[in-house]
């Protein structure tokens, strides 16, 4: 009796969701989301868009999805484009609007997080600045962050602890991997990801900081002897849509859009996490590594004494250089959010 009992509640809540769906009205969507060549995107980003959503909508709810690189664009200019409304829902990397505003900085500051829980807290305690930054300013609905694997230190070199960076000259894609790396004596070298292996290979760079899995997608391993396994940041991004556009959806496609965004974030941090782990065993030839080629590199484990150093140089020069170039009001929103999160402070 207990089993038809459970049979007819199964039955009855298929029933519900089915019907909830039936409601919705008919409505496409179109999407620009992130790098078309990595992960987040072909396994979670695009397959929710272009499969799940489709499905939990009986098909009342379709998607049309391209990374903003298979348009032609090259990041930065996303969220310009989605407050003008040409963009209707986008996602875009963090740190491409870092020198729009450092307020674009505040949750992925070189050695704020070095572990991906530390990451997701420092994340969601920000997120209602940036709901409202970003609502007020640009006209944009933030609808979540998730995040790319750690980034993290790949070299042709020998490197065991964070001072060996001294003297090293180093590949970075953002202004507070710049100052980390400068503050451990290494030179910052800007350069596209694509251009990374021949300088790697010609010694035109020592090391080069990307995410674990990244790097192996792209092969470093054939060019770097050493990975440092010490998060410095973690390159998050946000989904996104332009306000008016989403005001203009039925309420009930509003409510369930926002519903499933949330597993879709919850999902990629979840991969982000898995996947740094599978980039530090595939890059080393761990038994770990599911992937069919294993690179040779050495994995360096940083110690105690290395991640008091990273607290350090973040109190000392990260947090104080980004402080003097962010308002006095992004300062003591970041101490009344993150700085309760990680129990630090810092002064405009």
């Amino acid at each position: 009796m207990k089993h038809l009992l459970r049979a007819a509640v199964a039955v009855a809540a298929l029933a519900g969701s089915a019907a909830l769906a039936q409601d919705l009205p008919k409505t496409n969507l179109k999407i620009v989301g992130g790098l078309s060549n990595l992960t987040a995107y072909n396994d979670y980003e695009k397959p929710f868009w272009t499969q799940k959503v489709p499905e939990l909508s009986n098909g009342q709810i379709t998607a049309e999805i391209k990374g903003f690189n298979e348009m032609g664009l090259k990041g930065p200019e996303l969220l310009r484009l989605m407050s003008q409304g040409v963009v209707e829902f986008g996602t875009a990397t963090l740190s491409y609007f870092a020198s729009d505003n450092a307020i674009n900085e505040a949750i992925d500051l070189a050695g704020l997080a070095p572990d991906v829980t530390t990451a997701r807290a420092v994340t969601e305690a920000f997120t209602p600045v940036y709901a409202k930054f970003y609502g007020d300013g640009a006209k944009v609905k933030l609808l979540g962050i998730s995040t790319y694997p750690a980034q993290v230190l790949f070299c042709n070199a020998e490197i065991n602890k964070l001072s060996d960076l001294n003297g090293k000259k180093v590949r970075t894609s953002s202004r507070t991997q710049a100052e980390f790396v400068e503050a451990f004596g290494g030179t910052s070298v800007t350069m596209a990801f694509g251009e990374v292996v021949p300088a790697l290979q010609n010694k035109v760079v020592d090391c080069a900081i990307t995410g674990s899995l990244s790097g192996y997608s792209a092969k470093w391993y054939e060019v770097s002897t050493h990975l440092y396994a010490l998060p410095i940041n973690w390159n998050q991004q946000i989904h996104a849509v332009n306000q008016a556009a989403w005001n203009k959806l039925d309420p009930k496609v509003q409510a369930f859009i926002e519903t499933n965004v949330k597993t879709l974030v919850d999902d990629i941090w979840k991969a982000a996490a898995e996947q740094t782990e599978l980039g530090y065993a595939c890059n080393t030839g761990s038994d770990a590594c599911t992937l069919p080629v294993k690179g040779k590199m050495k994995l360096v484990t940083p110690s105690d004494a290395d991640r008091q150093q990273l607290r350090g140089v973040l109190g000392e020069m990260v947090l104080p250089k980004w402080a003097a170039r962010c308002s006095a009001d992004c300062v003591k929103d970041f101490n009344d959010t993150v700085g309760k999160v990680l129990n630090i402070s810092v002064s405009k």
